[in-house]
């Protein structure tokens, strides 16, 4: 079973397009109900909470880095976990890599074997060239910055330029987010492994990149509450005509709530309100 079926078959069991980010921030962990020693501890009680409410779970890497040697532990264990008692949720290791072939070679057996994640985050700066290893993973789903959440996106992802390619059939100004969006679904997606990263706090251009995408293409989506996304406009600019396509995630608006069971129960309502 490849990354796309097993999201899927997640989806459907669990009625939901929730991602619950499993950002454990160690001075953070002790601010909710929930309150535990270690991040796999603290984590381990936030599945047990809502694994029948989630489509899959995302870790960023940075909270395990921070601390050395017992994140990166506490990370391997959380996977471990997650392999072990819920093999049918994906795990999405966020990690934002993307570097030169033999470089990603590492991270690739870091991500896919040593942590037996099911789907990365890449950024796409050095081209398809380089993040190569992780798209040859046919089975393993590769998602790529495209418009990110955050303020200063804009920055470098607004710049526009006359792309003139023969390929893809462009001879046009295109913003740069909107030709990562035609270069990944149009030319690295030959094995329909990739998807996209893109944000919630910009709905204008999650419909953007959605009618350039087409829709098959699956976007993981931060930015719902904390960062103040919308659910609404995001559901009505991002969903496919199959009333999927996307994967919510919330990290901080849950796992840091008074009830985490709670919120991630009234977040997957409210998605699957607008579905």
């Amino acid at each position: 079973m490849n990354f796309q079926q097993k999201l899927e078959k997640a989806v459907k069991k669990n009625n939901s397009l929730l991602c619950v980010g499993l950002d454990s921030d160690v001075e953070k962990m002790s601010s909710g109900t929930i309150r535990h020693p270690t991040q796999f501890s603290f984590n381990k009680a936030i599945i047990e909470a809502t694994s029948d409410l989630v489509c899959s779970y995302k870790l960023n890497t940075a909270f395990y880095e921070s601390i050395g040697h017992l994140g990166i532990k506490a990370l391997k264990d959380t996977c471990d976990y997650l392999m072990t008692n819920y093999p049918e949720i994906p795990i999405i290791i966020d990690a934002k890599r993307g570097d030169i072939g033999n470089t990603n070679k590492g991270y690739v057996q870091f991500v896919f074997t040593y942590l037996g994640g099911d789907a990365v985050t890449m950024h796409p700066y050095l081209g398809e060239e380089a993040i190569r290893p992780f798209l040859d993973e046919k089975d393993k789903g590769i998602f790529v910055l495209c418009r990110t959440s955050n303020s200063g996106a804009g920055e470098f992802q607004d710049i526009e330029f006359k792309i003139k390619n023969s390929k893809l059939r462009i001879n046009r100004k295109l913003r740069l987010y909107e030709y990562v969006a035609y270069q990944a679904s149009h030319s690295w997606n030959m094995d329909r492994n990739v998807g996209l990263v893109v944000g919630a706090t910009y709905p204008e251009e999650l419909k953007n990149v959605r009618e350039i995408a087409g829709e098959q293409m699956w976007f993981l989506v931060p930015g719902i509450g904390a960062q103040g996304g919308d659910t609404a406009t995001t559901m009505k600019a991002g969903l496919n005509k199959k009333g999927t396509g996307l994967i919510i995630n919330s990290s901080r608006g849950i796992i840091f709530s008074k009830d985490p069971r709670v919120e991630a129960a009234k977040l997957r309502d409210k998605i699957n309100q607008f579905r």
